[in-house]
């Protein structure tokens, strides 16, 4: 008697679909990505380098501390967080050429030709017992403040949004509105 053959079930082609499925839903998933805070850092100092103290004008440096409580202090007075961006923006432009306020000085920028820049500087102090919420709801606002004062040049000077500039547009417009926040270590403010 002969031996028959048993018709079988061609997996091949079975393998080639799992691929092309996994294939599928790896691309059409999203990944959560963790998105840190967007900050230059200065370059490193050379270590044959003499350490200068520099004078900094005190007019041009506006302080904003948090203490453990998360109250807010920005300058010399308490403010809530919902006034801080406007208080920044007040600081930075000093549209009444107050004497307390962050000198304006003319710099030339490169296509537009001399401009009026502010010197200001936001130097942001945190407690160590100040929440992660409250610094990041401060950090928000003093960088919401720095883009809409971008958004009002780009639109001054070239009709568009920032984000809607070119790489050369944009590059001009950092030089005409500079993002100069400070970060201080954390240390123990206080209560106030």
């Amino acid at each position: 008697m002969a031996k028959r053959s048993v018709p079988g079930l061609n997996t091949s082609s079975t393998a080639d679909i799992a691929f092309l499925l996994l294939c599928y839903f790896l691309m059409t998933t999203t990944m959560g990505s963790q998105t840190g805070l967007s900050r230059r850092l200065p370059p490193m100092p050379d270590e044959n380098q003499k350490a200068q103290d520099q004078k900094v004008n005190r007019r041009n440096i506006i302080i904003v501390k948090i203490n453990s409580a998360d109250r807010l202090l920005a300058g010399s007075e308490p403010i809530d967080v919902s006034q801080l961006k406007d208080k920044i923006k007040v600081f930075l432009t000093n549209p009444t050429n107050d004497p307390n306020l962050p000198e304006l000085e003319m710099k030339e920028i490169e296509g537009l030709g001399q401009r009026k820049v502010s010197r200001g500087v936001i130097s942001l102090q945190n407690d160590r017992g100040t929440s992660y919420q409250a610094y990041i709801a401060v950090q928000n606002e003093l960088v919401k403040a720095v883009n809409e004062l971008r958004d009002e040049a780009s639109m001054a000077e070239f009709g568009k949004v920032f984000i809607a500039l070119n790489d050369d547009q944009q590059s001009i417009i950092k030089d005409l509105v500079p993002q100069q926040i400070s970060e201080a270590e954390p240390k123990n403010i206080g209560n106030k």
